[in-house]
């Protein structure tokens, strides 16, 4: 039995209840979903076949500047209106809708990491959410995440509920951090953060909850826990995965009401994480992990790798070590070493989804 069987959903972008219920059933069976940060047609494949191949569901997000990549480095971004991100993200979100089903997974269509900066690529693409909501009865992406980690609680608070109220109307997911990822990723340095930043208090977690609940069911807190973008040496992150357990205990006796994990927690800067680590989290309610870093270093290495093996094919149009009259062509197709980057990335989101206990929930 899995997710298809027993929720009683078609594959493809998923969207409001259907969205809930996946996470639901995350929590409830132990499992994680990983979310791939795509910037390409060719990285969206490859998450897809990952998924496909390990009959799991995927969630498939752009970040800001991924999303102003897929538009294309020449488009002009700016920061009033932030144009190439909004339209980037937009063709990114209509690319995926047409290929998804095909693939045979549920997939959950995402934004990651809005910042105060950034609202106005938000502002964008709810625009287009509602004008999509009109004409179809679902928004065109399933969730977004708002990450105001860096301005005070309160405002922090007070913005992503304003968000969640506009959202709200669409069933449409809300993901927000409360607590500051540290390193660094797509232009947000926070590596001289201050230590405990990068640990949430209880006390806020149950904030949000109850100013959320009232609003719209569809949320997920990014807590942290000593989270850090990026791969460091062994020692340097100490990540406490422990305390979204002691998250849940003080949530559920504020609630009273018998639910022992009432809150859907989000694992960011999960690359280079260890399998015990991510077992924990997803213990304590996490249903979502974040593992951008290591999937950009993964794609990598099919590319370089067949450069490297290929280097003497690959000097020149026509000429090789096996003739200098001998063309090169089906060498340098782009077709073939794309191909190789989406096969080592494809496979280290099999490994995700594997460590995640996600595989074969479908």
């Amino acid at each position: 039995m899995g997710i298809f069987s027993e929720l009683n959903l078609k594959p493809g972008v998923q969207y409001g209840d259907d969205v809930l219920k996946i996470f639901q059933f995350a929590r409830e069976k132990g499992f994680a979903i990983p979310a791939t940060n795509v910037t390409s047609s060719s990285t969206v494949v490859a998450s897809l076949e990952a998924a496909r191949d390990q009959g799991a569901p995927i969630i498939l997000q752009t970040s800001q500047g991924g999303a102003a990549y897929f538009a294309g480095k020449g488009i002009k971004d700016s920061a009033e209106k932030r144009e190439a991100s909004v339209a980037g993200a937009i063709a990114a979100a209509h690319y995926i809708r047409s290929i998804a089903p095909i693939y045979g997974v549920p997939v959950i269509l995402h934004t990651d990491h809005c910042a105060k900066k950034l609202l106005p690529w938000l502002d964008g693409m709810l625009d287009e959410d509602e004008k999509f909501f009109k004409q179809n009865g679902v928004p065109l992406f399933s969730s977004h995440m708002i990450d105001l980690s860096e301005e005070p609680v309160e405002e922090n608070i007070a913005t992503s509920a304003k968000y969640l109220q506009r959202m709200a109307p669409m069933k449409q997911w809300l993901e927000m951090e409360i607590g500051i990822t540290g390193g660094e990723e797509d232009g947000v340095n926070n590596e001289s953060v201050d230590n405990a930043s990068l640990y949430t208090q209880p006390e806020d977690i149950y904030n949000i909850y109850k100013t959320f609940s009232p609003i719209s069911p569809y949320f997920s807190i990014a807590a942290g826990f000593g989270n850090v973008h990026g791969v460091y040496a062994p020692g340097n992150v100490k990540l406490h995965p422990e305390l979204l357990g002691k998250h849940q205990a003080f949530v559920s006796e504020k609630l009273g009401n018998g639910d022992q994990k009432p809150v859907f927690f989000v694992f960011h800067g999960g690359s280079g994480s260890s399998k015990q680590e991510y077992a924990e989290a997803i213990s304590n309610g996490v249903v979502k992990v974040n593992v951008d870093t290591d999937l950009q270093y993964a794609y990598l290495t099919g590319i370089r790798d067949y450069i490297t093996k290929n280097i003497d094919y690959l000097r020149s149009q026509v000429g090789n070590p096996e003739g200098e009259n001998k063309p090169n062509k089906k060498k340098y197709d782009p077709r073939v070493w794309v191909r190789k980057g989406e096969e080592t990335m494809k496979a280290r989101v099999e490994e995700a989804l594997k460590d995640f206990n996600a595989t074969g929930s479908v």
